[in-house]
């Protein structure tokens, strides 16, 4: 992977970086940096319930970043989920906190990213100095109760009698940019309205405006958002090979539906590029009976797309297909965690 890095111009480092993205801001500064330098930036997730499928999509990009020369560091967001989950003690939160960090380091091995290029930090271990809560006081006497709840809109859970806790969490989010020291800051689409809240207070504070990478939403399997909350929407990471199955069987995979398909999306999204991380030549399988054509190898997802499209192929060999695909992805992760100490640190957690 380094020999790689060495070779790319800036301009090939780009386009690494920003593929797959749905948007960037501050593309310029991007530009401007990497013709510099390489660039450090941060993915943080807040350690709440339990991971979901979905978090592959950022491990593919992650990928990509430490393939393009990035410094990236991964924020264990345990101050945030306090925050955040409104039930869960602070105690709880910490034993999540090391579920999460054994959890992504186990999916970012299963598609061969390399942990030493990485940097895990916990967020209670520097939002609890006196210089960052002093930052945060000063937020809170700039930022209006209407910005605070506009930039969490899509991330803080909603409630009839809200606690003060969700208005904090956009300002703590601005304020890890620059306590962690990074360039840029990567997460979904969804955080959008935090990225722009950041870009609007960090320098009134006297810091930086950063750059801000988001990645496109994988649909859930019942055609919504993939959702923590919403058990019939996601894959768990733990999830036995019958469940998955059971899962993928019961998603919303209509024939011919190439707009409201999550089943399809999931493989635009994970499958593809995690194959493409494995291999020089991306690959899916989808698999079918002989007397039904037999199995049909794509080495893009827009050929898979027309297929479904074209109704050449069938929703239940898809989903066939993709149960199948997402087993092997997921037995190291649930080998691993059959380990004595990982399974009481589940029961824990």
């Amino acid at each position: 992977m380094s020999n790689d890095t060495v070779q790319m111009t800036p301009e090939e480092k780009l386009k690494l970086i920003t593929r797959n993205l749905q948007e960037v801001l501050g593309e310029e500064e991007l530009k401007k940096l990497l013709a510099e330098r390489d660039i450090s930036l941060y993915w943080g997730t807040a350690t709440t319930g339990k991971p979901h499928i979905a978090y592959y999509l950022a491990m593919t990009k992650i990928a990509d970043f430490l393939r393009a020369g990035c410094h990236v560091k991964i924020l264990l967001a345990d101050i945030h989920a306090f925050l955040d989950n409104l039930k869960a003690p602070i105690e709880l939160v910490k034993l999540r906190t090391q579920y999460y960090e054994h959890l992504i380091k186990c999916m970012l091995k299963s598609v061969g990213v390399p942990l030493e290029k990485l940097e895990f930090v916990v967020g209670s271990s520097y939002e609890l100095t006196p210089e960052y809560t002093m930052d945060n006081y000063k937020l809170a006497s700039i930022v209006s109760e209407r910005d605070a709840k506009k930039a969490g809109a899509e991330v803080v859970k909603q409630s009839d009698s809200p606690p003060l806790s969700g208005l904090l969490y956009p300002g703590m989010q601005a304020l890890d940019e620059h306590y962690l020291g990074v360039d840029a800051q990567f997460g979904g689409i969804d955080q959008r309205k935090i990225f722009t809240f950041a870009e609007k207070y960090l320098p009134i504070l006297g810091y930086k405006k950063r750059i801000h990478m988001m990645n496109p939403m994988v649909p859930g399997l019942q055609g919504a958002k993939m959702s923590s909350s919403e058990p019939d929407s996601k894959i768990d990471m733990l999830d036995t090979k019958k469940s998955v199955t059971t899962k993928i069987k019961k998603a919303f995979c209509e024939e011919g539906n190439i707009e409201t398909n999550g089943v399809l999306m999931f493989v635009k999204h994970v499958l593809f590029p995690i194959s493409s991380l494995r291999d020089a030549k991306p690959e899916f399988v989808i698999k079918r009976p002989e007397k039904f054509g037999g199995n049909s190898v794509y080495n893009d997802y827009e050929s898979l797309e027309r297929d479904f499209a074209d109704k050449q192929v069938h929703p239940d060999d898809l989903k066939s297909s993709v149960s199948s695909a997402i087993n092997i992805l997921l037995d190291p992760i649930r080998e691993y965690f059959e380990q004595p100490e990982m399974q009481k640190l589940l029961a824990e957690a």
